[in-house]
């Protein structure tokens, strides 16, 4: 059970806050919602509070899981041998997790793969997504603004 006030990922989302706990009636039966403000898209998503389990949403990484993720992320070794049909697989998986570390690994390996040879589309548009919910996370957690986030991650890949 979250709170108002909490931190959270929404998997393939990204990062936001609980602004409340609401209630609204729905084909006549009343059923509690976590509103939630997602900075990412600028949006509100409302979820319904019995649905968050199965939704994967979770509390944001804390700082000491951020330092040993951002290590992986700058040090992590990338796997080359695979082909784009079996990396977008594996890549797939990990974001559906909703794992910090899962999608930094994803946005390290696009990105330095992206630096080697362009990406077919579907893969630039799994890096766009992927960055944009680490970076949500990374600037929640860290404090600063989404720009200042980019900054560091571009930083980190060289």
């Amino acid at each position: 059970m979250f709170h108002v006030g909490d931190s959270i990922v929404y998997p393939m989302q990204g990062a936001g806050v609980i602004e409340a706990i609401v209630e609204k009636e729905i084909l006549g039966e009343n059923h509690r919602y976590y509103l939630i403000k997602m900075p990412i898209r600028d949006m509100q998503v409302m979820i319904p509070i019995v649905k968050v389990k199965k939704s994967r949403i979770r509390l944001v990484a804390n700082i000491p899981t951020l330092e040993h993720v951002l290590n992986i992320f700058q040090y992590g070794q990338t796997d080359t041998t695979l082909s784009m049909k079996e990396r977008y697989k594996i890549n797939a998986e990990k974001l559906r997790t909703g794992n910090i570390q899962d999608g930094a690994e994803v946005v390290r390996d696009l990105m330095r793969l992206n630096k080697k040879k362009a990406l077919n589309s579907s893969e630039k548009q799994m890096l766009e997504s992927a960055r944009k919910i680490f970076i949500s996370e990374l600037g929640i957690i860290r404090g600063i603004t989404d720009n200042q986030a980019k900054d560091l991650l571009n930083k980190m890949v060289g």
